[in-house]
């Protein structure tokens, strides 16, 4: 894989400086607001699904460095507004050992069997799922690793919606080795050993329109 592994990385996500290298696949909206980024999708998702295309109005928004195989990775979020998902990608690298963004890999638009059944390598984490009304009605944190869309751990969600969010929650993946596990506000919510862990690469959010949501203080420290 091209590119060092970072001993740390901490980025406030306050200002478009901050955002200079990121990557965005899928139509991405990016503004700063509140010390923070504000993500959302630009698609009309209206016309989308009219064209049966509803699926291809979410993005993925890719950090530039790559990390190191164990690593913490936290943030600040907080749900502004709309129903939808937020997902974090990690050790997130292209098959047979490229790079995310090698060239030989098949482009990718921000439509999701492109991160799951294609030719990516990563874990998948997704939080704050309320896109669809089996997600409102039995609210649940999803690990997934792939290729191949395996759902390999589950815990419960405890974030609420846009309309009772209280300030910023902090989020917490931690892969070390074998072992990831996943928590907001100090809570976890499930672990996963991984009986073929991967290796270095990278992270990136997703969002499912039509969520709205901010993010702030992003830090990823590699772990001895």
């Amino acid at each position: 894989m091209d590119g060092p592994a970072l001993s740390a990385y901490r980025n406030p996500l306050a200002a478009p400086a901050d955002l200079d290298g990121w990557t965005a696949e899928g139509p991405a909206g990016v503004r700063h607001t509140d010390g923070g980024t504000v993500l959302s999708s630009t698609a009309d998702e209206a016309a989308l699904t009219a064209a049966g295309r509803g699926d291809h109005a979410h993005f993925t928004y890719w950090c530039p460095e790559v990390f190191g195989p164990d690593l913490a990775v936290e943030w600040d979020f907080k749900p502004l507004a709309g129903e939808g998902l937020a997902m974090l990608f990690f050790a997130a690298a292209g098959t047979g050992g490229r790079d995310l963004f090698d060239p030989s890999l098949a482009p990718r638009t921000g439509y999701y069997p492109q991160y799951h059944s294609g030719d990516v390598a990563a874990l998948h984490v997704s939080y704050l799922r309320r896109k669809w009304p089996a997600e409102r009605r039995f609210r649940t944190c999803n690990l997934r690793k792939s290729p191949g869309f395996h759902l390999v751990a589950q815990g419960a969600d405890p974030l609420p919606g846009p309309e009772d969010a209280e300030g910023h929650y902090r989020v917490r993946v931690v892969k070390r080795g074998a072992d990831v596990s996943f928590a907001i506000d100090g809570l976890t919510l499930f672990t996963f050993h991984d009986d073929e862990p991967l290796g270095a690469g990278r992270i990136g959010f997703r969002q499912m329109s039509p969520l709205v949501a901010h993010y702030r203080n992003l830090e990823v420290t590699e772990l001895p």
